[in-house]
């Protein structure tokens, strides 16, 4: 269904046009579809409707994953009129559900609070899920959400539907309960300020919404997604990752070249793979010493690097280590030569006050000279040294006073932009293609799946705060494999380096820590949590993700990575009420095992001088670890526990 507005229905429309002739009506009719099979598993159908009176069209295609029950579905829009057509609204999907009643599971957030949920049931009118921030979309709400039929789904029953969408600008997802109780769902690019003028014999190709279903609970659904977004979605979704140490909260802006050679012997010390320098590394007439100035001027400021980055590269190579560099190439100071050679390339209104976000403004890449612009920021960084191993790609304003002085039709700047940066983003991977990038934007606030297909893993938040990365991480985990989420040791918090650490490997392992100032104990025990990290990583990464005790419900977090064939895990516990004599009191049940095989398990990830009182020797049948459980006794003198099941030989 693709439902149209201006005659019959009353109801939230999917589409809605201005035809040449200034009619406002829109009636869809099927003509024909088709069946592509793409492979074994993939298919694409596709749908024309047309409009019998006038000359326009809307194919729809569904593309389905069978194996994972996940399908991508987007529109086609086109029409030959004898002059323009004004899209006002172009949904990508329009789906009808039917039952007796109907839970949302949402998510709100903010700087350092990302994906905060919110379960309600959905009632009679119109619920919106919604953005028009811009370049940093995902900042106050993402895409993301579930649908439960009939009752709130758990973990591990219930029919839900997970829904998002792969686009990464301004969205709008309508949720609507008819008065015949059916719920119908709306999701699209959102059309505030978005009027589009579409050309005759043009096409416009809305973005794609994204879904699947369980009749198994959340955990099934989102085991589903996982191993879709690894097989068909992420770039080198069945790859590894780096570990690595960033060094900017050690030195934030202060740093000079003695510096950051020290940090690049702590990063061998440490036993990662790479060395990322973060921001502050740029700009001579307004040097990026703090973030008030310099952005836009991307080269080496010759005060702190007076040999450039290509010089760093070339040592970090010499100590056995790869090396990283952050930028922001979207945005703006104005206290910059960029903004002073270059006004008319930054989104802004002529005639009105600028207003900041981060000291900042957004780069207009509805233009091909800022795309142009955009690319050669990467390209040379490369360019000038060939070694450069990874990316950080940030993205940390809203577009404020959205203004283009290179487009004619102002309400098309949202979509332009957006187009922009994915035509540099395939300039980039078509030019660069294995090489690692973070899609960082102040933390979550840009996290989608279309954004993914050119980044290896995205930065879920700022707060490294462990505790609350904990629960941050977990609603990620919902909709995104642990694979791409970067996790980081820093000092945020109070809790010990192990519980930190541990926290922190339950995706890409990361270190944003003093080394030099760590105790003995405390680098004794990073050095050997890297190199356990490396020998149970690919479980994490590949393996499928089981959530055995929910820290919003529970006094202990604990979630489990099994193998595909069932023979290996890890599972990590966590103690998140620090009320008095809280823990693990009660066996936690396994999942995911198989029920006939044996199993051994082994606390891992021991701090320096502990004694475990898990009995690695003892052996239990995967039905006895999934019908009864297994203590890994985590209290308030040992707030995290680490255990690796093995299946006995």
């Amino acid at each position: 269904a693709y439902t149209p507005s201006g005659s019959r229905n009353l109801a939230e429309p999917a589409i809605t046009v201005t035809h040449a002739d200034g009619n406002n009506s829109l009636d869809l009719k099927y003509v024909s579809h088709n069946v592509t099979k793409i492979s074994d598993d993939v298919s694409l159908l596709s749908i024309v409707l047309k409009d019998p009176v006038y000359d326009f069209e809307v194919t729809q295609y569904y593309k389905s994953y069978f194996k994972n029950d996940v399908i991508e579905q987007w529109s086609v829009i086109k029409h030959h009129e004898k002059g323009n057509v004004t899209l006002n609204k172009f949904a990508s999907a329009n789906l009808y559900l039917k039952a007796k009643s109907f839970w949302l599971r949402q998510y709100h957030g903010d700087w350092g609070k990302e994906m905060q949920p919110e379960e309600t049931r959905i009632t009679h009118g119109i619920k919106t899920i919604d953005t028009k921030l811009g370049a940093r979309a995902n900042l106050f709400e993402p895409s993301v959400f579930m649908v439960s039929f009939d009752k709130p789904a758990t973990e591990d029953e219930g029919n839900v539907l997970y829904g998002a969408m792969e686009w990464s600008g301004n969205f709008r997802v309508d949720l609507e309960l008819d008065p015949l109780d059916n719920l119908k769902i709306i999701a699209g690019i959102n059309n505030f300020a978005y009027a589009y003028t579409l050309k005759p014999g043009e096409d416009f190709t809305t973005p794609a919404f994204l879904y699947t279903f369980s009749d198994k609970g959340k955990g099934d659904a989102s085991r589903k997604l996982q191993s879709w977004a690894r097989n068909y979605k992420l770039m080198d979704g069945k790859g590894s990752r780096l570990t690595l140490l960033n060094n900017w909260e050690s030195t934030f802006f202060d740093f000079n070249e003695s510096r950051l050679s020290g940090l690049l012997q702590d990063t061998k010390k440490l036993g990662v793979d790479l060395f990322l320098l973060d921001d502050g590394w740029f700009a001579n007439k307004y040097p990026r010493n703090d973030d008030h100035a310099g952005l836009g001027d991307w080269q080496e400021n010759r005060k702190k690097l007076p040999n450039g980055i290509a010089s760093l590269v070339k040592e970090a190579q010499n100590d056995g280590v790869k090396f990283g560099i952050w930028i922001e190439p979207e945005m703006v100071n104005p206290k910059s030569r960029l903004y002073e050679t270059h006004p008319d390339w930054v989104i802004k209104q002529p005639k009105r006050d600028e207003y900041y976000y981060r000291n900042q403004l957004v780069l207009d890449l509805s233009n091909p000279q800022v795309q142009d612009f955009v690319f050669s920021i990467v390209d040379s960084l490369f360019i000038k040294s060939p070694g450069l191993a990874y990316i950080k790609w940030d993205c940390n304003a809203v577009i404020y006073n959205a203004y283009s002085a290179h487009l004619q039709n102002q309400s098309h700047l949202y979509i332009e932009y957006v187009r922009g940066l994915y035509k540099v983003l395939e300039r980039v991977r078509a030019k660069y293609p294995a090489v690692p990038m973070m899609l960082c934007s102040g933390g979550g606030g840009r996290v989608d799946y279309a954004a993914l297909q050119y980044f290896t893993e995205f930065w879920p938040s700022d707060n490294t705060e462990p505790m609350e990365r904990i629960f941050i991480q977990w609603e990620y985990s919902y909709f995104y494999p642990a694979l791409i989420s970067a996790n980081h040791v820093t000092d945020w918090g109070k809790q010990p380096i192990k519980f930190r650490t541990d926290v922190a490997m339950m995706g890409r392992l990361g270190f944003d820590i003093p080394v030099s100032k760590l105790s003995g104990n405390d680098l004794q025990f990073c050095q050997e949590a890297v190199k356990t990290y490396n020998t149970v990583k690919q479980i994490i990464f590949q393996g499928e993700q089981y959530r055995l005790s929910d820290p919003r419900e529970q006094s202990v977090a604990s979630v489990m990575y099994v193998d595909s064939v069932k023979t290996s895990g890890v599972i990590f516990n966590y103690l998140v009420n620090n009320r008095f004599d809280e823990g693990s009191k009660l066996p936690i049940r396994l999942k995911g095992l198989d029920p006939v095989k044996k199993y051994t398990i082994k606390e891992i990830n021991l701090y320096p001088g502990i004694v475990s009182p898990i009995d690695s020797a003892k052996s239990y049948s995967g039905d006895f670890l999934m019908r009864i459980g297994f203590n890994p006794e985590v209290n308030a003198g040992r707030t995290s526990v680490v255990l690796q099941i093995n299946e006995s030989r």
